[in-house]
């Protein structure tokens, strides 16, 4: 990396080189049997140079060849994208907890029995079926840039995903949990899916129509790519945001108040610098439903003449291989405060209503205005506090900015949930909403 630092600064104005190495482990099950059992290494260098004002990139999955990654990327500013930003001289940055090494020695034979432990149990307990995936991911990053900025950090995950599949079907009951070391996955979350399965498993034909609907963390994407898509400084440059102008007021109910904050080390994925370099900072976002700031990457916050906020990071909505992207802005720490509701009193306070446990089609819509129209998938029906069955062919449309004004309450525990950011995750609760509009074929 130094030395291909060392090469680039001779014939360019700025440079940076990022590394990543990463180790992916995946065991899957399907009808409760072993299915699958991988292992993946990567590793790979991008090369970001400016040189006049224009930005240049490539990169290698092999570093072999130092000239050739820098001759295209000096190729690739004939491109004439424009980058008046500098990279940052970072120094001292918090020490975080990110890394546990039991994980690198996390037998594969471990996760089988894991797995199949969880497969019993539920086998034993529903008449679905039973499909589990179990994981570990180790990553080591680095970047060096002309500035002076030297910085790495290594840090290790392991998860479980699955749950029931309804017979003859492609809807279930999931679960996610994620952890910086292996646990067993916890007897409250295999018992959850159990319950729910079980109040569930009838169909229940009902109209459509305005009613009370939650959206359970697996199903909060709908609502998060959204979020992340108007508070983006990339959105506010492109004039796309429909809250750009609207800094200090209040955009959502007073109960939603949404933060980022990569310095946490309690869940794993915690970062103390950005993909830039940037050390990072927890950034609160919307706050009692007020709108207090937005984020920032390098590029951008240049050109919103800001500075950038530690959030510029290589993804892709819906995904990407890290080192093929440039960094954008992205909330990749996101959480939304909990309320003080347990799950069973959300429930409780439910007089007719649907909770949506899966939502198909959450990228599809217009996400920049914070329109969405989703199936859900599937969707719990409730009367009178109680679950009684599930919805087939049900649809819930609907805009953020007016979703998230019918807050009745919030769930008070967070939960892993997807973003669309590839390996990131936000944390959210479960949220309650009053007068959504959902459409079933009754």
């Amino acid at each position: 990396m130094e030395k291909l630092l060392e090469m680039a600064k001779k014939v360019c104005d700025k440079a940076e080189v990022y590394s990543i190495d990463y180790i992916y482990n995946p065991v899957t099950f399907e009808d409760a049997k072993l299915h699958d059992i991988e292992s993946k290494f990567q590793s790979g260098i991008s090369l970001r140079i400016i040189k006049n004002g224009k930005l240049g990139f490539a990169y290698t999955k092999n570093l072999i060849n130092r000239e050739e990654i820098l001759q295209n990327a000096l190729d690739s500013i004939k491109g004439e994208v424009e980058a008046s930003y500098d990279f940052p001289l970072t120094k001292e940055l918090p020490k975080l907890d990110t890394y546990n090494p039991s994980v690198e020695n996390l037998s594969t034979t471990k996760m089988v029995e894991e797995c199949a432990r969880v497969c019993d149990i539920l086998r034993s307990k529903t008449d679905g079926e039973i499909s589990i995936t179990s994981s570990t991911y180790i990553e080591d990053i680095h970047i060096i840039n002309s500035k002076g900025t030297d910085v790495s950090q290594k840090g290790t995950f392991y998860g479980i995903y699955g749950g029931v599949i309804y017979p003859g079907s492609a809807s279930a009951i999931w679960r996610i949990f994620i952890s910086k070391k292996f646990e067993k996955l916890p007897d409250d979350i295999v018992n959850e899916i159990i319950e729910l399965y079980t109040l569930s498993s009838n169909v229940v034909e009902t109209k459509g129509g305005k009613m009370k609907v939650m959206f359970m963390p697996n199903s909060m994407h709908t609502l998060n790519g959204r979020i992340f898509s108007g508070t983006s400084s990339k959105s506010i440059y492109e004039k796309i945001s429909p809250v750009a102008d609207k800094i200090g007021e209040k955009i959502f109910n007073e109960k939603i108040t949404i933060y980022d904050d990569s310095l946490n080390d309690k869940y794993p994925g915690a970062r103390a610098f950005d993909d830039e370099g940037v050390r990072c900072k927890p950034l609160t976002i919307i706050e009692n439903g007020i709108l207090k700031s937005f984020y920032y990457d390098l590029n951008y916050a240049t050109k919103l003449n800001a500075e950038s906020t530690g959030h510029g990071y290589k993804v892709l909505q819906w995904g990407g291989e890290q080192i093929t992207l440039k960094p954008i802005p992205a909330l990749a720490h996101m959480t939304i405060k909990p309320g003080k509701k347990s799950f069973s009193e959300l429930v409780k306070s439910i007089d007719r209503g649907i909770i949506i446990e899966g939502a198909l089609g959450a990228h599809s819509g217009n996400i920049p205005n914070g329109d969405y129209s989703v199936g859900v998938n599937p969707g719990l029906y409730v009367e009178n506090g109680e679950i009684i069955g599930r919805v087939k062919d049900a649809m819930i449309a609907g805009n953020i900015y007016e979703t998230l004004k019918y807050v009745i309450d919030i769930g008070d525990t967070l939960h892993p949930s997807f973003i669309g950011l590839g390996d990131y995750n936000a944390w959210v609760p479960a949220i309650l909403f009053d007068n959504l509009s959902v459409a079933t074929k009754y």
